[in-house]
């Protein structure tokens, strides 16, 4: 496990609720409701933090919620608990999901969710190859991220801000539709949901 990258987000826990939990959960609530009411099957949610995002979940399901920091699950343990179906956290890296001590198989999970995610994951691409080999063929993945601006001056001030933002959090500038693209996924769906910067992204394992 990245010890660098699991030590960054144990650290921010203790804040995450604070600095997340009013203005952009209620900013964005609407959108996330409407992406994860596509939830079917046997459903991996990828760095589920403290669980802001069970929240809005649609009940009855089945989830895998998995994150890299022991700090975020402690929090998040109580809305898993609480939500309205079957669901389990545990500690994974996905950058190591292919490892056989993480115990997820490939080919297991019918879809992914990702919430603001991919900013974070160093060395995204390949950690979306590991998301690619858990699903199914014909698996689904439904991202809600917020990623790099083509536009001036939002990109110049996201390049400049990234070097600050990645010691403590996200990168600013990432391209993860390209990334997505990159990785093997097919079927393309993008949103733009503010700007061309926060985003839904939907996408597909190819069948073969």
């Amino acid at each position: 496990m990245d010890s660098v990258t699991q030590g960054k987000w144990d650290r921010a826990a203790a804040s995450f609720d604070w600095m997340n939990g009013a203005g952009p959960e209620k900013r964005w609530a609407p959108v996330k409701r409407e992406l994860f009411g596509h939830m079917r099957g046997d459903i991996l949610f990828l760095a589920v933090g403290t669980g802001l995002d069970i929240a809005f979940f649609p009940p009855g399901r089945r989830i895998t919620g998995i994150d890299i920091s022991g700090e975020m699950l402690r929090r998040a343990e109580p809305r898993a608990r609480a939500y309205e179906g079957e669901m389990t956290l545990l500690q994974r890296d996905v950058l190591e999901l292919a490892s056989p001590e993480n115990g997820l198989a490939g080919n297991r999970f019918d879809q992914v969710f990702t919430s603001c995610t991919f900013c974070s994951v160093p060395r995204p691409v390949d950690g979306l190859r590991q998301l690619l080999r858990v699903l199914k063929p014909g698996g689904e993945l439904f991202m809600f991220e917020h990623t790099g601006s083509r536009f001036f001056p939002f990109k110049q001030i996201m390049d400049w801000m990234t070097p600050l933002s990645r010691a403590f959090g996200p990168e600013m500038n990432r391209d993860t539709v390209a990334n997505v693209r990159a990785a093997g996924f097919e079927h393309l769906a993008v949103r733009n949901v503010y700007l061309d910067v926060v985003k839904t992204i939907r996408a597909r394992k190819p069948l073969e």
